[in-house]
């Protein structure tokens, strides 16, 4: 079995060797978390009130986005002093490489814009959208503000818990624990067979055509590769031998990291499981160009590790969904 990372270790980016197209949420953003700042008042007080700090607004899990005149598309960011009032939901996310601080404010909505031109946008949207440092800096926001809402109260004896260390970690007071972010780690798999077709499934809630790879959580005391292996099997009737990793991406939806994977099956002979997974097929290089041609087959959506995970497969880009 090989578990051999395939990731490159140049700097200048952090892209998996022989994927055709960067994957969405892995480039390097350039932003320093500066993790050891959040637990600094002082210091956050201070990078608030500095005249370069820039804030955006998070509500629901998206943010404003506006095209510019050169025809990229921006976050909408604003001074400090600018932005919206809020007393405990403010998010320090880091410092760039000019040491402009920023900071994203959970609110109930989106702020209004005068001059209309902005829109209101989820990761989905944006993520294709948006350059590196943008795209970093809203998925680190979206995460929190996903955490946030849905950890209230202390797992350990139910009182209210409050915010700290700029927004990475809540306190209880009633019993003194810490709770912080949490991440689920999940598989995705691009599975081939002896004669090199690609293994691609269809869930039961997914419209008529769209296929992607198949995909699922690590259990408690499961390695990765154990847990490619259950998750193929279970859903598809697969078995599967060897797993190589190819790369990572953030997937805050509301709170994964997707774990990407070729595997190398076993035994051909299919079948689904009918509750996750409606339909799966094999395809040859040729049968897939033929179904995205005719349209029997949707890709997945470009912001998805699937899309590239199918692509380093394939051996091109994928065509982009018309909606």
């Amino acid at each position: 079995m090989s578990t051999t990372s395939t990731t490159s270790s140049d700097a200048t980016a952090d892209r998996p060797i022989g994927l055709a197209t960067p994957i969405s949420l892995t480039e390097a953003s350039g932003i320093d978390r500066a993790a050891h700042h959040r637990l600094d008042e002082a210091w956050l007080a201070a990078a608030w009130s500095h005249p370069t700090t820039r804030v955006f607004v998070v509500s629901g899990g998206q943010v404003l986005i506006d095209d510019t005149a050169d025809g990229r598309t921006e976050l909408v960011m604003t001074p400090a002093f600018e932005a919206p009032v809020t007393e405990t939901h403010r998010y320090f996310l880091g410092t760039d490489d000019d040491g402009v601080s920023y900071f994203a404010l959970q609110k109930d909505s989106l702020p209004g814009r005068m001059d209309q031109s902005a829109r209101a946008a989820g990761l989905r949207e944006a993520g294709l959208l948006l350059s590196p440092r943008d795209t970093g800096l809203m998925v680190h926001a979206v995460a929190l503000e996903n955490w946030q809402r849905l950890h209230r109260f202390c797992s350990r004896c139910g009182e209210r818990t409050v915010i700290a260390a700029a927004g990475h970690i809540r306190r209880c007071q009633a019993c003194g624990a810490e709770h912080y972010p949490r991440t689920d780690p999940a598989v995705i798999m691009l599975v081939t067979d002896e004669e090199d077709r690609a293994l691609l499934g269809r869930q039961v809630h997914w419209p008529e055509g769209r296929f992607s790879t198949l995909a699922g959580f690590v259990e408690p005391g499961e390695s990765i590769e154990q847990s490619v292996r259950r998750e193929v099997f279970e859903e598809a009737g697969v078995t599967v031998g060897e797993v190589e990793y190819v790369a990572s991406q953030p997937w805050p939806f509301p709170s994964s990291l997707m774990l990407g994977f070729m595997a190398h099956a076993t035994s051909s002979e299919i079948n689904v499981d009918g509750e996750e997974i409606h339909e799966a097929r094999w395809f040859s290089r040729e049968d897939l160009r033929a179904a995205f041609e005719s349209g029997e087959v949707l890709p997945p959506y470009g912001i998805s590790i699937a899309a590239r995970l199918i692509e380093l497969w394939y051996g091109k880009p994928l065509p982009r969904p018309t909606h």
